[in-house]
């Protein structure tokens, strides 16, 4: 297989985005390390996955637009707080010393790099017949398969 520059595919994995959806007035948010960006039906598209148990998953749903955000290298502790604890019982934001800001008719936070104003345009669940025995091990004996949500790019936020 001929080399190539593998950079982009670890914007997620290695870098983490910061999953937002919801309003100033109410959002939640979410440290990811799955998701991938690139096109589809001629449009720019950014693809994120949420399990249903996430809180961040009714924000998801009840929300047309939504951002994925990337925070400098040396905020790395803020996406601790994002990803383990939860909006129910916590205030995030104010945890990780995030500031909400509007983005759109969606939410991100002032100390972002960058940020990805999506529009929803499909979402589906995995069907758990089709993912390879391996995964099902690691990820899904005891929780609920993720639900997929593809967005359009609409606006990127510097």
């Amino acid at each position: 297989m001929k080399a190539f520059n593998t950079e982009i595919f670890t914007q997620f994995d290695k870098t983490w985005g910061l999953l937002c959806a919801g309003t100033m007035e109410h959002h939640n948010a979410m440290s990811i390390s799955w998701g991938g960006m690139g096109t589809l039906w001629n449009k720019p598209v950014v693809t994120v996955y949420v399990n249903p148990l996430r809180y961040t998953y009714q924000f998801m749903e009840a929300n047309e637009y939504f951002t994925v955000s990337f925070l400098p290298a040396e905020l790395k502790k803020a996406h601790g707080v994002m990803g383990a604890k939860s909006g129910r019982d916590t205030d995030k934001d104010k945890e990780a010393h995030l500031t909400p800001v509007p983005a759109g008719e969606s939410v991100t936070y002032a100390e972002a790099e960058v940020t990805l104003l999506c529009r929803k345009i499909y979402y589906d669940d995995f069907e758990i017949d089709r993912v390879p025995a391996d995964v099902v091990e690691e990820h899904y004996i005891t929780e609920p398969v993720h639900r997929m949500y593809i967005g359009e790019v609409i606006d990127i936020i510097r």
